[in-house]
């Protein structure tokens, strides 16, 4: 089930040694670009065909109407409720305070302001069509929330009836947002980045999805923000030795693997017997999975056992892999921490697996995947703000720097950049003020 590679007293580099993250060259480019086409010039009219051809229903108008939200949200258990309105708490204060900065810096007469801007309209995409997500609708809009944006449209794909899970709008009633449209793939990040008669555009598109959804991200960006970096296909790194239960490290290298394929689960250890008391556990967790297709369909393509020398080279493994979620759980946790430089997410210790990090921890839980972790972090707040500098300078402070902008200017051939100091040296000099 998961294949071994054991790099045991091997030396060399690990590019040579492990097979490279894949952002999603499996998937044609050029085809998601004929898709994104498609509803760049067919609009509504397209977004129904292409729902049709690839989730196979018919929707005629995809906007959910507000009333159905309220009405998922009455629908559902009081436990459920309850689990929702703790994860929706939890999230919105975290990312609150963590929007909570303000920057002025004053020096030689001149003060700069940061103003934090939230963008105008955001769009959130959450997975759906066979499961539901409700925790991604929370992930996505509540950040946004915290950032200050007001307008925020939410698409989803629908499941075989035609309609969005009701955790799914009964969620999107508790953030607030009215409007929903039962779109998916391809076409809603199309729709959301170009806008259609009845969807229009948003400055930022957040959310997770399938590799081809992540694609469409990446051929449409510049165009509109996008949010984070490739959040595709679900992944997992579990670091653990004799000190942890093997069937808590198998649980959670399946937790992650049930999502469904193109993600990727790995056990690194260092220690032999745990990775077989591991592997053993996995096999018969898999087999009581009511999403044992799905678990397969991840561990057998890119479920993998490695084994090390020791903490340090699973640290250069865990860097190298640049995991969606790492989990440490292995003696020393919280010292191998230290050594630890690409993950969307860790996780330290017996008592925090990933899935308190998909629900209620606090951070979105739309992270980087396949790699892009070496350069780029979870969904926050800043990924739906444009930071606006505000400068204000003193006549002091115009006096100290005049002399250093003419130069540079002169120095890059800038004529009216070196007039526009010069001059107003003239004025002052004439008794004149601005």
């Amino acid at each position: 089930m998961l294949k071994r590679l054991d790099l045991r007293g091997k030396s060399g580099e690990l590019a040579d040694l492990l097979p490279r993250p894949d952002s999603g060259a499996a998937v044609p480019a050029e085809a998601v670009r004929k898709l994104i086409s498609r509803v760049r010039e067919g609009g509504d009219a397209a977004v129904r065909e292409l729902t049709a051809s690839f989730d196979g229903v018919e929707v005629v108008d995809t906007l959910v109407p507000a009333s159905e939200l309220e009405a998922a949200w009455e629908s559902l258990s009081s436990a459920l409720r309850s689990a929702l309105e703790t994860a929706h708490r939890r999230i919105l204060e975290f990312h609150v305070a963590e929007a909570a900065t303000a920057h002025v810096h004053k020096s030689d007469g001149v003060t700069v302001r940061s103003v934090r801007q939230p963008v105008d309209r955001a769009g959130v995409y959450v997975p759906g069509g066979l499961a539901a997500y409700p925790s991604t609708v929370l992930m996505t809009v509540l950040v946004a929330r915290a950032a200050g944006v007001d307008d925020i449209v939410l698409c989803s794909p629908p499941g075989p009836d035609g309609n969005l899970a009701a955790a799914v709008m009964a969620a999107a009633h508790l953030c607030g947002v009215t409007e929903v449209h039962r779109v998916g793939g391809v076409q809603a990040v199309a729709a959301l980045a170009y806008g259609t008669e009845t969807i229009r555009p948003a400055d930022v598109v957040a959310g997770p999805g399938n590799a081809w959804v992540a694609t469409a991200k990446q051929l449409v960006a510049g165009d509109v923000g996008i949010a984070s970096a490739f959040a595709g296909p679900s992944e997992i790194v579990v670091i653990a030795d004799g000190t942890c239960p093997p069937a808590a490290a198998a649980t959670d290298v399946v937790l992650q693997a049930e999502h469904g394929p193109g993600g990727r689960a790995w056990l690194v250890t260092w220690d032999a017997a745990c990775a077989d008391a591991v592997c053993a556990a996995i096999s018969q967790i898999v087999e009581l999975s009511p999403r044992r297709d799905e678990t397969l369909a991840t561990l057998d393509a890119d479920g993998f056992v490695c084994l090390v020398d020791g903490p340090a080279q699973a640290a250069e493994v865990a860097n190298f892999i640049a995991p969606e979620h790492l989990q440490l759980m292995c003696d020393g946790a919280h010292e191998l921490l230290g050594d630890i430089r690409h993950a969307g997410a860790v996780f330290v210790g017996p008592w925090a697996p990933a899935s308190v990090g998909d629900y209620v921890a606090g951070p979105s839980h739309v992270l980087p995947t396949a790699g892009t972790a070496r350069f780029a972090g979870a969904l926050t707040t800043d990924d739906f703000i444009k930071r606006m500098h505000v400068v204000e300078v003193s006549e002091a402070g115009f006096d100290r720097l005049a002399p250093a902008v003419a130069e540079l200017a002169k120095a890059e051939g800038l004529w009216a950049h070196a007039a526009s100091v010069s001059r107003r040296k003239e004025w002052i000099a004439s008794g004149v003020r601005p």
